[in-house]
């Protein structure tokens, strides 16, 4: 338990930092989810849009310390490449 005043107001800071990135990893996580959904249907137009959109949602995500650069990085490449791979017809 916080005893000093100091760790009294890191604790209520803790707090309202954890619900803030809770709120911003969720709506990273909703974003890449419809991107996800988008290449499952098989809908490329769809899939480039809701890339497009994702990206800078992730690239915020690393702005703000809720995730590493190399992750976010990660994510992306593999996305595109999924993406660009649903656009491009089979040969």
């Amino acid at each position: 338990m916080a005893n000093t005043a100091q760790s009294k107001k890191r604790a209520r800071q803790s707090e309202s930092r954890f619900a803030i990135n809770k709120a911003r990893r969720s709506r990273i996580r909703t974003f890449v989810r419809k991107v996800e959904e988008a290449i499952a249907s098989g809908n490329a137009e769809a899939a480039l849009a809701a890339l497009r959109a994702a990206q800078p949602e992730l690239d915020r995500g690393v702005t703000k310390g809720i995730l590493h650069a190399n992750t976010v990085s990660r994510k992306m490449s593999r996305l595109a490449a999924r993406v660009k791979a649903l656009a491009t017809p089979a040969a």
